[in-house]
């Protein structure tokens, strides 16, 4: 069994190509080590369109990637999270939020499976 983490797309892209360090979430974990990155069924068709990237290439309903948590950092201001900018790729979250600081990044061959809320189990 691993942790897997679903995210939308073109987050969990971001994340898996390690052009995304840090993973924001509204909630505070404990867990440090690898997961893996499953990119749910739904596109921010917005976010995709700022970031240029073409949301008919991206890959929705699987899991894509795997990484490795090594901090957190909490955001209590704009400020804050305007600094981080580059790493979080966010252009608006609400505060105060986490931020997951994710280190070796890859992608895998794409394994299609279920998404869920918060840290889930699954046997690869």
């Amino acid at each position: 069994m691993v942790k897997v983490l679903s995210l939308k797309q073109p987050w969990a892209h971001l994340l898996a190509t390690g052009k995304k360090t840090i993973e924001l979430r509204t909630w505070h974990t404990k867990y440090r080590g690898e997961f893996y990155i499953h990119a749910s069924k739904n596109i921010n068709l917005e976010e995709c369109r700022k970031l240029n990237l073409n949301p008919k290439e991206l890959i929705t309903g699987a899991i894509i990637g795997k990484c490795t948590i090594t901090g957190i950092r909490k955001y209590n201001t704009e400020k804050e999270m305007k600094h981080d900018y580059n790493k979080h790729l966010a252009s608006s979250y609400k505060i105060p939020c986490y931020g997951f600081i994710i280190e070796n990044a890859e992608t895998i061959t794409p394994i299609k499976a279920k998404g869920k809320l918060n840290f889930f189990e699954y046997n690869l």
